[in-house]
This record gives structure tokens, C-alpha cells and sequence, in this order.
């Protein structure tokens, strides 16, 4: 065989090999995953729940075939959005900032207009059952920092899903508690149900 014809043929299958294999890493996250959506997505970039790793999902009898895994940078990544509510737990205005909801669905795949049924989990086991039509309308957000700050596990974040219900009469009628039922922190599940 040619010296050559070896080296440039070797070349071109390392240049392909290299290709191929950068397109799907960038996808997969690089850090740790902190929000996992399943359900009715169109692609994802990881595999069925594994029952030994994947322990505290196992736990809160979560089940998937497929899962799009976003790590912080991805997140930061999307469009950030900053609003400004009354928090319950100081009653005082904080700014929290972060992607639309909307945005991280539609990042792994989901068809946004559609009248999709979300279950959005937090790391205590709280969930909460929410109308994609509602998470739409109300402009909710996955916040990953609050006053300027990344948020910290063991606090409200790292991520919380919520809204400025102080932009919302209905919802700035009611009593502080009230207006974040549907707004869990600690967000790291995030299944879609068709309707």
C-alpha cells in the first residue's frame, strides 16, 4: 500500500470519526445533569432510567425510556428571562432569572402549542400538575439564579420553576403561600403528558 494514499485515507476516516463523534457530546451535558425532561419529547440525549444510578427517580417511582438531560451551562445557554415577584418565604421583591419554561421544552423536542399536560418535580418528592396552556400564559421560568446569584441546593435551587404572580391580579389577590403552590423549587424532573 502507498505511504500516501494510507495517510491521507487515514486522515479523512480520523477527521470523519472526530465529526461524528463531537456532534452528539455536544448535545449530552457536560456538567451535572440538574433537570431531567421525559415523557412526549422529540429527541433526547440520554437512555431509559437505570433503577442502580439513577436512585432518587427510581425512588419516586419515575420511569422513562428516553430523557433530554440539561447540565447549568445548557440552561444559561437559553435565552434568560428576569422577572421580579414577591418571594413568600421574606414577602420581599427578589429578581430571579432564567430560561422560559417554554424554551427548555422546547429545547428537548417538544411541540410548545400542543395541549400537553406537564408534572414537574422537586427534590423533596414535591410535584406539582400544570397545564402547558398555564405555563405558557403565565410566562413561568426555570430560574437558575436569584439576585445575581447562582441558586444553591439547599436553598430554593438550583432550579425553581416559577412565575411573577405579582403581574397577575387574580394571583396577587391571594395570600403569599398561596401564589407559588404550583411553583416548585428544587426542580429536577420534568415529565410532558400528551392530552
Amino acid at each position: 500500500m502507498k505511504k500516501r494514499h494510507f495517510l491521507a485515507v487515514a486522515a479523512t476516516g480520523a477527521t470523519l470519526t472526530s465529526a461524528a463523534l463531537a456532534a452528539p457530546a455536544r448535545q449530552r451535558p457536560v456538567g451535572p445533569g440538574l433537570l431531567t425532561v421525559t415523557g412526549a419529547i422529540g429527541r433526547g440525549n440520554r437512555g431509559p432510567l437505570d433503577k442502580a444510578l439513577d436512585q432518587m427517580m427510581a425512588k419516586q417511582q419515575i420511569a422513562f425510556d428516553k430523557a433530554h438531560v440539561f447540565d447549568f451551562a445548557a440552561l444559561t445557554r437559553l435565552p434568560a428571562v428576569t422577572i421580579h415577584p414577591t418571594v413568600e418565604y421574606d414577602a420581599k421583591v427578589h429578581t430571579l432569572k432564567g430560561p422560559l419554561l417554554t424554551e427548555v421544552l422546547q429545547s428537548a423536542g417538544v411541540d410548545v402549542n400542543s395541549p400537553a399536560k406537564l408534572v414537574l418535580r422537586a427534590v423533596d418528592g414535591y410535584t406539582v400538575n400544570l397545564s402547558l396552556a398555564r405555563a405558557r400564559q403565565q410566562r413561568f421560568i426555570v430560574a437558575t439564579h436569584l439576585d445575581g446569584q447562582p441558586m444553591a441546593l439547599g436553598g430554593l435551587g438550583p432550579l425553581w420553576a416559577v412565575f411573577d404572580a405579582d403581574r397577575y391580579p387574580d394571583m396577587a389577590a391571594k395570600p403569599l403561600p398561596e401564589r407559588f403552590a404550583q411553583c416548585p423549587w428544587g426542580l429536577y424532573h420534568l415529565e410532558v403528558q400528551p392530552a
